[in-house]
């Protein structure tokens, strides 16, 4: 079956501004996501794609368009099952904000139960994110063969959770799953199992460097929800 290359998109400005963007309109990306994105076809270049798929928020489009003038050829397809997790009333409003709220201790401790209001639960979103792959991996391997690669470009949480489930992890068990922005996840599926064979590789080990003040990530090993403003 086909090898899913998962990007995530550039770092934007409600990553580095603290807020849960979700599906809140105009959100771009910042100066250096527009770097990554710019950066992302070389990265690429020794990869042939047979597809590209996105969310169809604009932090997302944007992330791809260097590589689509790259390889203008490559055909995009938008999937709205692919789309940030709908946060509801917590769109938009201040991570330091939400730390405070008892819904978010259930976020970061048993996620699986977590559902936002106004919005929808961790559960629903890691199951369209998961309907949507296997369905392009049946696609992609019936038109382009089983080693072809396609690639998906999306949103901090609902990559970690197709990671978790790529993996049989548990669903409560997703928020110890890390991936900046723009870093590239892949995950090879074969006739038994899927195989993660990179995650959240950004080419970069910045990251690894302690942070004093890290957006989302407080004293109690907090994950940032919404996936985080990565290396500074």
């Amino acid at each position: 079956m086909p090898t899913l290359i998962l990007v995530r998109h550039g770092r934007s400005t409600a990553n580095t501004s603290g807020v849960l963007a979700g599906r809140t309109p105009g959100i771009a990306l910042d100066e250096r996501g527009t770097a990554q994105a710019a950066a992302l076809p070389a990265r690429l270049a020794r990869l042939p794609l047979a597809a590209a798929v996105t969310s169809p928020l604009q932090r997302c489009r944007q992330t791809l368009r260097p590589l689509l003038d790259a390889r203008p050829e490559l055909p995009l397809h938008l999937d709205d099952r692919i789309n940030e997790c709908d946060y509801g009333d917590w769109s938009g409003r201040k991570l330091a904000e939400l730390s405070g709220e008892p819904l978010m201790e259930v976020v970061q401790r048993h996620p699986s139960a977590a559902a936002f209001p106004g919005g929808e639960s961790m559960r629903a979103m890691q199951a369209r994110a998961v309907d949507a792959v296997h369905d392009w991996n049946a696609r992609i391997e019936a038109a382009h063969g089983p080693d072809a690669a396609y690639l998906m470009c999306s949103h901090g949480d609902i990559i970690k959770a197709l990671v978790a489930e790529a993996l049989g992890l548990h669903l409560d068990l997703f928020q110890r799953i890390s991936v900046e922005p723009c870093s590239v996840t892949a995950i090879r599926w074969t006739r038994l199992r899927p195989f993660l064979v990179r995650l959240g590789d950004t080419g970069d080990f910045g990251g690894l460097v302690p942070a004093p003040d890290a957006t989302g990530s407080g004293d109690g090993g907090e994950a940032a929800v919404g996936g985080g403003a990565g290396a500074p």
